[in-house]
C-alpha cells in the first residue's frame, strides 16, 4: 500500500478514505447543480415519485418511478437501499432519491471507532467510487433523459424527442421522467386474452384457408410493416383528433378505409352531435375509442350479411403447429374467434377489447383484416371473387398491398374485385365482378399512368356516388380520405355547385385537414386563369385530378395550402 501511495497518490487511512468519498459525494451533487436545493427542485419539476427502493424475492431490479433500472454492483445502491447504508452501518433507513444529500452527510458522520469495523482496501474503494460515478450520469441527464433526439422501440421504430413510451408501449409527453433508451425495459406486449374467454380456437384447416385466401398458399406469413400496424389515434382535442395515424406499407389502405367509417360516425352517426367540422377536433380520447369500435363492428356486420360477425382475438394458448405446407407466424396459430349475433353486442365486444386493435404491438390491422375475413365467411369470400383475384393481396416490393377485393369488402360488404357496376365481360368473355349498391363511404380513384379508355379500371357510379359525402381516395397509389360535413351534399344539386371539401392524407407532415373548396360552375376562362396562375407549367395536381373524375368541371380552391400529392 505504501508503494501505491507514493506512486499514485492514494492513502489506507481512515481519515483520507473519508476525505476521498466525500469529495466524489460532493462532485456527483453538485456536478451539474449549483447547490442541493436546485437538485430537489428538478426532481420536483417533473414529478418524479418519492418511492423507496427494497429488495424483492424475484431479485428483479426494483423501479423507479416507472421505467429506471439501477446500475448493477457488487453491493446495494446508496440511495434506495432498505435499512442499511452502502457500507452496512445501518445509518441509512429507508432513503429515497430526495433524501440523497442527508444520507451523504450522515455517512460522512460515521466515528472512527465503526470506521474500522469496515475498514476496506483500496480496490473495494474504487469500485465504490466507480459506482458514484453511474450515478453521476444519471443525474446529469437532462429530465434524467437523454439529450438524444430520437429514441427506439422493441421493433426499431423511431420515436420523436418530446415522446417516449412506457411500459405498456404508450407514448407519453417529454418530461415524464424516463431514462435514455439504453435504460428502458418497455417493451410492448401484444393484447393476449384468456383462453377461457369463450371463443373457439382456430384450427389447421382454417388457418391453412385463411393463409390461402390471403396469399393464395399457406406459406407465406404478413411482413414486418403489416405485423406492426394498428389503430391509434392523433391527440385528443387536437386538429387531428378524429384522424388515424398512419404508416407505411400495404396496411395503411385498410386504416384509411376505416378512417372513413370513423368519420361517418363521428360527422353523422352519432347521436347529440353537431356535423360540423369544429365538432371533429373536439374529440375526446373515449369519443375516439367509441368512433373505432363503431367503425369496426359496422364494416364487420356489413361483410357478414347483417346476420353475424365474427372477430379474432389472439390468446395465450398455440391451437395450430407447422407442417410441411404450413408456416408458422406465432401469432394466427393462437387466435380465438368469438360469433356475435346483434350489431350493438359486436360493437361492445369490440370496445371492450379494443386494446386488442390499437395496442401497441397487437398486430390491430391484421386481426381487424382476420375478423372481416371470417365475418364474411370462406363460402361468401369464394363467390364474391373472380377469374381476375382468386386471393386478396399481392406481393410488391418485398411486402404485400391489398387488392380492390379488399378495400371493397370494407366500403361494401361485397368482396368484388373492380370498381365498375354490376358485372361486365373481360377481355376473354370471362365474367368480372363490380359494385352492385351504394355504400355509405365511396370511392375515388386516379392514377398517372391510367388510360381513360379502360372501361374496367373507370369507378362507376355506385362508388362515386355514395350515400354520404366520405370518399376513400387512391391517388397515384397514395390512399387518403376525401369528406365534407353537409349530408345534403349529394342529394341535392344545388348544393353541389359550390361547397368544402376536406383532405386527410394520413402523412406525418400533415398537421391538419386541407380546405378545398369546390366550385362546379365557374366559367372555363376564370378556370384556366386560376390554374395557371397557380402552378405555372402544371395545370392540375392529383388531387384535383382525382376531384374531377367525380365533378368533371370542377374548379379547386386550395385555400392557400400547397396542393400535394
Amino acid at each position: 500500500m505504501a508503494n501505491i501511495r507514493s506512486e499514485e497518490g492514494h492513502s489506507t487511512d481512515s481519515t483520507d478514505l473519508k476525505r476521498i468519498i466525500k469529495e466524489h459525494c460532493e462532485q456527483l451533487c453538485a456536478h451539474k447543480f449549483d447547490n442541493l436545493d436546485e437538485l430537489d427542485q428538478f426532481l420536483e419539476r417533473h414529478n418524479l415519485p418519492k418511492r423507496t427502493r427494497r429488495k424483492t424475492q424475484s431479485n428483479k431490479p426494483t423501479e423507479y418511478g416507472k421505467d429506471l433500472v439501477l446500475p448493477e454492483t457488487p453491493f446495494p445502491p446508496p440511495v434506495f437501499c432498505h435499512g442499511t447504508d452502502s457500507l452496512g452501518t445501518g445509518a441509512l433507513g429507508d432513503c429515497t432519491c430526495h433524501e440523497f444529500p442527508t444520507f451523504l452527510q450522515r455517512t460522512m458522520q460515521v466515528s472512527d471507532q465503526e470506521q474500522c469495523s469496515w475498514e476496506l482496501d483500496l480496490e473495494e474503494i474504487t469500485r465504490k467510487i466507480s459506482f458514484l460515478d453511474k450515478w453521476r450520469q444519471i443525474f446529469s441527464c437532462q429530465r434524467l433523459g437523454t439529450n438524444n433526439t430520437t429514441l427506439q422501440n422493441h421493433e426499431g421504430n423511431h420515436i420523436p424527442a418530446d415522446e417516449t413510451e412506457d411500459g405498456m408501449g404508450i407514448r407519453q409527453p417529454k418530461g415524464q421522467g424516463h431514462l435514455p433508451s439504453s435504460s428502458l425495459c418497455s417493451i410492448p406486449k401484444p393484447s393476449i386474452i384468456s383462453s377461457k374467454s369463450g371463443g373457439f380456437p382456430i384450427s389447421l384447416a382454417m388457418a391453412t384457408k385463411l393463409r390461402q385466401s390471403l396469399f393464395g398458399n399457406a406459406i407465406h406469413v404478413f411482413s414486418y410493416d403489416w405485423k406492426k400496424a394498428y389503430f391509434r389515434f392523433h391527440d385528443p382535442f387536437s386538429d387531428l383528433a378524429f384522424a388515424l395515424e398512419v404508416g407505411k406499407g400495404g396496411a395503411r389502405s385498410i386504416q384509411m378505409a376505416v378512417q372513413g367509417s370513423i368519420i361517418k360516425y363521428l360527422l353523422f352517426t352519432r347521436k347529440g352531435k353537431d356535423c360540423n367540422f369544429h365538432s371533429l377536433r373536439a374529440i375526446s380520447k373515449r369519443e375516439q375509442e367509441q368512433g373505432l369500435a363503431a367503425a369496426l363492428a359496422g364494416i364487420l356486420w356489413a361483410a357478414g350479411a347483417a346476420e353475424k360477425a365474427t372477430v379474432c382475438l389472439v390468446t395465450e394458448d398455440t391451437y395450430v403447429t407447422s407442417t410441411p405446407d404450413y408456416s408458422r407466424d406465432d401469432f394466427t396459430e393462437r387466435l380465438q374467434l368469438f360469433e356475435l349475433l346483434e350489431k350493438e353486442a359486436t360493437e361492445r365486444f369490440i370496445y371492450d377489447h379494443l386494446q386488442c386493435f390499437k395496442g401497441e404491438g397487437s398486430h390491430g390491422v391484421i386481426l381487424f383484416l382476420y375478423s372481416l375475413i371470417f365475418s364474411r365467411t370462406f363460402e361468401r369470400l369464394q363467390k364474391d371473387l373472380d377469374a381476375s383475384t382468386t386471393h386478396l393481396l399481392q406481393p410488391s416490393a418485398g411486402g404485400f398491398l391489398c387488392r380492390q377485393a379488399v378495400l371493397n369488402m370494407i366500403l361494401t360488404g361485397r368482396a368484388s374485385p373492380n370498381v365498375f357496376n354490376g358485372y361486365q365481360k373481360g377481355k376473354s368473355q370471362e365474367i368480372l365482378h363490380g359494385v352492385l349498391t351504394r355504400s355509405d363511404v365511396g370511392y375515388l380513384r386516379w392514377c398517372k399512368d391510367a388510360s381513360e379508355d379502360d372501361r374496367l379500371s373507370q369507378v362507376g357510379s355506385m362508388l362515386k356516388t355514395p350515400k354520404l359525402p366520405i370518399w376513400l381516395c387512391d391517388i397515384n397509389g397514395n390512399p387518403s380520405v376525401l369528406f365534407s360535413t353537409n349530408r345534403q351534399l349529394l342529394s341535392d344539386w344545388k348544393a353541389e355547385c359550390h361547397f368544402d371539401l376536406y383532405l386527410y392524407g394520413g402523412r406525418p407532415p400533415q398537421k391538419k385537414p386541407v380546405h378545398l373548396t369546390i366550385d362546379t360552375h365557374s366559367h372555363h376562362w376564370e378556370r384556366t386563369q386560376h390554374e395557371d396562375e397557380r402552378v405555372p407549367g402544371r395545370r392540375f395536381s392529383p388531387v384535383e385530378m382525382a376531384i374531377r373524375t367525380k365533378w368533371r368541371e370542377a374548379t379547386i380552391n386550395w385555400n392557400g395550402t400547397v396542393p400535394f400529392l
